[in-house]
């Protein structure tokens, strides 16, 4: 049977990122990673945003030139999925029905697009943006005349679709459930400004909406049906509604995990000699008071691909990294650090009218997170604050004249 030193399951940025990091940290055994997308690995954060804006080109979203994976000699098996996992014998099955053994298995297989449950999801011209493949199919949409999208979520992937939309002259409608857009990752300052920005652009921003079906005629989408039976015209769809972990193999296997893949702070799972890291590995997170949570984004991947390589190399080192995120919307760049969950106050720092200020979110007076458009400054001198749970007096951090390391005194 094909045995490999390590098979890493997963071809995106955590995977590529383990892959790296265990020929950085003196592994050289075989390395096999695993893709089902027939691309080398590739950045993700550009297909709703540069990628679809048609601002960058496939090959300069490519994580590295395929070059580089041969120097390196990491393989790669693309095209192919895991669909089985035997702990005891150290085995994986692919869908072709192919085995392979293990020194050791990191899975990196991140999430699948939640689908909508109502009927004329799977109608032509209803799409997600969590590949290249389903960013291409988009932009075909576009370039075969679509003019009236309807996105739905207001999550970051829904409001960065909806901001290159709009460059193209479409008519965009967004729907979003919950009383506000990114209700689930920042404050209501943050909110209000995000919509504001959006409707300024054209865009119909629609909170509290209830979704009926999707309607369509001759297999192609042409609506969407709200709950008051009211109609929404569209030539396409965008669903932006979160991910489902890829995980099912595992937890088959007797992995330990309900929402992802539960992992300790060494990445390590359940099950002997397996690792999973990024989106879809649950884990007890010190920026969220210790509670077991997934994160989805490129630092978690990156760092748990690290912490993982290590661990795998003799040299384990805990988890520990900072959480952050960005987002880039219209002439808006919005960098956080930090968790927000649980905050019980957001003070705005700066005036959201000059398109340049940041939210600061405290928890029992400790700064735990910080959302800043267009304010790297504070972005950069805040993880500092973050890190520290600094107690720093309010009218200080609202004090725009005072640098925040100048206000923590630091």
């Amino acid at each position: 049977m094909d045995y490999a030193d390590v098979i890493i399951v997963g071809a995106g940025h955590g995977g590529a990122q383990a892959a790296t990091a265990l020929r950085q940290q003196g592994l050289t055994g075989r390395i096999l990673m695993i893709g089902r997308e027939p691309e080398i690995p590739y950045e993700r954060p550009p297909l709703s945003k540069e990628y679809l804006a048609r601002e960058k080109t496939f090959d300069r979203i490519c994580i590295r030139p395929a070059q580089f994976w041969k120097d390196k000699a990491i393989e790669m098996r693309l095209g192919a999925e895991v669909v089985s996992l035997d702990p005891a014998a150290h085995s994986v099955t692919l869908d072709d029905g192919s085995q392979l053994t293990y020194g050791n298995l990191i899975w990196a297989a991140g999430g699948d697009p939640r689908r909508l449950s109502c009927s004329g999801a799977d109608l032509d011209g209803v799409h997600t943006v969590r590949t290249k493949q389903d960013a291409d199919c988009l932009m075909a949409s576009l370039d075969a005349g679509a003019k009236r999208a309807v996105v739905i979520g207001g999550g970051y992937i829904g409001l960065e679709a909806a901001a290159v939309l709009t460059k193209f002259d479409v008519h965009v409608t967004l729907l979003e459930a919950l009383p506000r857009v990114l209700a689930r990752v920042a404050g209501e300052p943050l909110s209000e400004f995000f919509q504001a920005a959006h409707r300024a652009h054209g865009v119909v921003l629609r909170t509290n909406a209830r979704i009926d079906s999707i309607l369509g005629a001759n297999g192609h989408v042409t609506g969407v049906k709200m709950s008051d039976g009211e109609i929404v015209p569209a030539d396409i769809v965008i669903v932006g509604i979160g991910i489902i972990p890829c995980v099912e193999p595992l937890l088959t296997a007797g992995a330990a995990g309900a929402n992802g893949v539960n992992v300790d702070e060494f990445c390590r799972t359940s099950l002997p000699n397996v690792y999973a890291i990024g989106d879809c590995a649950a884990h007890a997170n010190a920026f969220a008071g210790n509670a077991v949570i997934r994160l989805e984004s490129v630092q978690n991947a990156n760092d748990m691909a690290t912490t993982a390589a290590g661990g795998i190399c003799g040299h384990p080192s805990p988890y520990s990294s900072t959480p952050w995120f960005w987002s880039n919307q219209y002439d808006l760049r919005l960098q956080t650090v930090g968790l927000s969950i649980g905050h019980d106050q957001a003070l705005v720092r700066g005036d959201p009218a000059t398109r340049s200020f940041s939210v600061v979110y405290l928890k029992d007076n400790k700064v735990i997170a910080l959302d800043c458009v267009n304010r790297v400054k504070d972005y950069v001198q805040g993880k500092k604050l973050v890190e520290a749970g600094a107690h720093v007096p309010s009218e200080k951090l609202l004090d725009v004249k005072l640098a925040l390391k100048d206000a923590w005194g630091v």
